[in-house]
């Protein structure tokens, strides 16, 4: 099996997806983004598409089919397990137009201008340089291409949002966890990174949790950080014992006050963005 040089953070990534890739297909949810962000995306018969974190091929099968054979679809991911179960579908949906490559999507290494589309669910997120991760794609896009990129919002995950809060009063920022940002912030990253005629769709996705669960953000966070966990995360390290100790029952209290007969709102506001390569005028 081909392996790939990664750091510590992104094998961690791979790690992770590897061990979710025999369940991976039994959320519907990862389905219904893949065809929002593919429906929202325009595409259209035969383009060229680069699925970005393709996974198991919800978003590739389903762009592929769109495309039709005079279309190509490439998929990438950093997980060698998701791809395998991937390219284990191919035959069965008898799909000839698709691909899938065990690839770093901030290294990337295509012709200028070689896609109508590059499209990215579940995974944008996780890059570390965000913009610089933009401007790459933005070179793989013709001109007139569209990018689609989907993420869930800075409000997403009440857990993160209240911690994030309570650290900030102890001089400690902590990256949303699967999130680019606000709105305008996601605007303005888009529109640094050279792409124009953007827009922002919104989807709410949120439930009732227990407070339990909630609660248990500080431990996965805190506690016991994942080797996937921004970087700024790992910085809680400053705080004194007593520090953390203060914090947590701040975090703590602060969920309980949210606390309802249903349990506590869990907004999981879903952004899609699109954005355009401008076309070259003569």
């Amino acid at each position: 099996m081909k392996q790939l040089e990664l750091n510590d953070y992104k094998q961690g990534v791979a790690d992770l997806y590897d061990r979710r890739s025999q369940s991976y297909d039994s959320s519907d949810w990862h389905v219904q983004i893949c065809h929002r962000l593919i429906e929202y995306s325009d595409i259209s018969y035969g383009q060229n598409i680069l699925d970005i974190g393709t996974g198991t091929g919800h978003l590739a099968f389903a762009a592929a089919q769109v495309a039709g054979t005079e279309g190509r679809v490439i998929g990438v991911d950093i997980s060698a397990r998701m791809l395998d179960t991937a390219r284990g579908k191919i035959e069965a949906l008898k799909l000839n137009n698709v691909e899938f490559l065990l690839a770093d999507a901030e290294v990337l290494d295509f012709a200028e201008n070689s896609f109508d589309r590059v499209l990215c669910a579940n995974t944008f997120p996780w890059m570390e340089d965000k913009e610089a991760t933009l401007r790459l794609w933005y070179k793989f896009l013709k001109p007139g291409g569209k990018i689609g990129i989907h993420t869930p919002a800075d409000t997403a995950y009440i857990g993160h949002v209240v911690l994030r809060k309570v650290l900030q009063r102890y001089g400690i920022t902590i990256e949303p966890s699967n999130r680019i940002g606000s709105i305008e912030s996601c605007q303005n990253l888009f529109a640094s990174a050279g792409f124009q005629a953007i827009e922002i769709k919104s989807e709410q996705h949120g439930n009732y949790i227990s407070l339990n669960k909630a609660k248990a953000t500080w431990q996965s966070i805190v506690t016991h950080p994942a080797p996937t966990a921004p970087k700024s995360e790992k910085l809680l390290s400053q705080l004194s014992s007593i520090q953390l100790i203060q914090a947590k029952s701040e975090f703590e209290a602060e969920l309980e006050a949210l606390q309802t007969e249903q349990g506590i709102w869990d907004d999981i506001m879903t952004l899609y963005i699109i954005g355009q390569k401008p076309i070259i005028k003569q």
